[in-house]
């Protein structure tokens, strides 16, 4: 069972009648394309998870102070 509410938006003149233009090249209802357009909108918040913490690995502790230029260049080298 599928029910629909009737509500008011208010929408500027410019973007409502791109909204009739959109509608109409897609061959859809206004409310029919607002809709969908509110759906993607919400999938696409939905989708946003949160991911769970990279790895942490250990590298054997640091081997060079990389603000000592010359230590640096010299196991760069090496």
């Amino acid at each position: 069972m599928v029910i629909h509410m009737k509500t008011t938006l208010n929408i500027s003149d410019i973007t409502m009648l791109e909204v009739k233009r959109e509608a109409a090249r897609r061959r859809q209802t206004m409310s029919e394309l607002v809709e969908a357009a509110l759906r993607a909108i919400m999938e696409t918040e939905q989708r946003a998870v949160d991911l769970p913490p990279l790895p942490e690995f250990s590298g054997g502790g640091i081997r060079v102070n990389v603000a000592n230029r010359d230590v640096l260049y010299n196991v760069m080298e090496g």
